[in-house]
């Protein structure tokens, strides 16, 4: 027997390999489905209704459509019900897009945990997601940032910093100038910036990777302490620069569901669409595109074709730092309008997860920072329920996106595989 066609048989180590894989998922939706029967259908009362608001509550402009009411119980029991199916197929015979079944899952289990969450009461679903759109931003500029910088070969770590010094860049011009546009273009320059420094590290003293973003982050949180502490707070007038206000897109905002939920936000979310399509497009069909992949995969080879590895690293991460700086920007022009301490909470890790899950894909990391927004939106609504409604301590609830956050990257979502020369310093011989 060939070689070949040893890899594609069922007895090979890589076939009992898959075949171990697909059962172990189709264990997985089983239990899914045990946990939806057992922890929600067998804790719901016949005869409850769970109402999902699918229209604003602002006396927007927009086509209404009627809120979803549906029957606790029998909800759970059909959501419990189709999961075990999909489990055993999935255990018999195996899907094709495993992912995209878990994927699939995973959402089923979230609408029933939804509706089990909401018996006998209401809850806007549209508003939680407007609101995931909104907390999913400067994560997404954060898997962007990282996007830029990886496939160039250089790893960002430093993008958590980058957005806390722009995001109070951004409130202290917007507070002088009475622009939050002016904001807005200093915390790009002082992404830029910062971006231009990692570069200095890690292209031409070839400082550790890591370490230079550590470096880069501790110090972005020592000196936004320190100025917070000593200016800001005293100086009330340098922390209120107010925030960009909604601009619905006319005749995109009124289509129901859609429309509120992605055509009326603030222009740095609108920016970010563009981001995402316009990155999507440089780096899949176009020149630079095609050298930053080629830096990232092989730098010695793509030098020996005349490409200039340091000039397409150094542009890469510092339009990276750029774009983090919008993202951070978000935080305070964009939502509050006002600098506190360690206001980003953690969201460039966050991003840089997104960006893993999405596969090192502009599109990929906006779909999963969309996620990862979801579930911060998702616990900030279950807090507002109550206990008596969602008996989880509201401590488990700040945690969930942390949570989603670490399964990712322990791997549930399969391998993903970076660019060859990720992390590499790039030495001309």
């Amino acid at each position: 027997m060939t070689a070949t066609a040893t890899s594609f048989s069922p007895d090979s180590y890589a076939g009992r390999r898959e075949r171990r894989k697909a059962i172990a998922y189709g264990v997985f939706f089983l239990l899914v489905a045990a946990m939806i029967l057992w922890f929600f259908a067998a804790h719901s009362e016949g005869g409850i209704i769970s109402t999902m608001k699918l229209n604003p509550t602002t006396k927007a402009k927009i086509i209404k459509v009627p809120d979803l009411k549906l029957p606790t119980l029998t909800t759970m029991i059909v959501l419990g019900l189709l999961t075990a199916l999909i489990g055993f197929y999935q255990i018999i015979r195996g899907f094709k897009n495993v992912y995209l079944w878990l994927g699939i899952v995973a959402s089923m289990f979230v609408f029933a945990f939804l509706v089990w969450a909401t018996r006998g009461r209401s809850i806007n679903l549209l508003g939680i997601l407007t609101f995931a759109v909104a907390a999913a931003s400067p994560i997404a500029f954060g898997a962007l940032s990282g996007v830029m910088c990886e496939r160039s070969g250089v790893i960002n770590i430093a993008i958590e910093g980058i957005m806390l010094a722009a995001a109070m860049m951004a409130v202290v011009v917007a507070s002088m100038t009475d622009s939050q546009w002016l904001g807005l273009v200093a915390a790009i320059l002082t992404g830029g910036l910062m971006g231009w420094f990692l570069a200095i590290l890690s292209i031409r003293f070839m400082v550790d990777q890591i370490i230079g973003g550590v470096a880069l982050n501790i110090f972005a949180l020592g000196i936004t302490s320190f100025i917070s502490q000593r200016f800001l707070q005293p100086i009330p007038d340098l922390n209120s620069g107010g925030v960009f206000k909604k601009i619905p897109i006319p005749g995109l905002s009124q289509i129901p569901i859609i429309g509120p939920v992605f055509f009326n936000h603030t222009p740095i979310i609108y920016i970010l669409f563009i981001l995402v399509i316009a990155i999507h497009f440089m780096m899949w069909y176009t020149k630079w595109g095609l050298r930053t992949r080629a830096v990232g995969e092989h730098p010695r080879a793509a030098d020996t074709l005349g490409i200039n590895v340091f000039l397409v690293r150094y542009v890469n991460v510092i339009v990276g730092g750029m774009i983090a700086g919008i993202g951070g920007a978000y935080f305070t022009i964009g939502s509050v309008g006002r600098f506190d301490e360690n206001i980003t909470a953690g969201k460039g890790f966050i991003g840089l997860a997104a960006m893993i899950f999405g596969k090192w894909t502009a599109v990929g990391g906006f779909l999963a920072s969309l996620l990862f927004g979801f579930s911060d939106a998702l616990q900030a609504k279950l807090q507002i329920l109550g206990k008596a409604q969602v008996p989880i301590p509201s401590e488990w609830l700040l945690v969930i996106p942390y949570v989603v956050t670490m399964i990712v990257l322990a791997g549930v979502v399969g391998r993903t595989v970076p660019p060859a020369a990720d992390g590499q310093p790039y030495e001309k011989q």
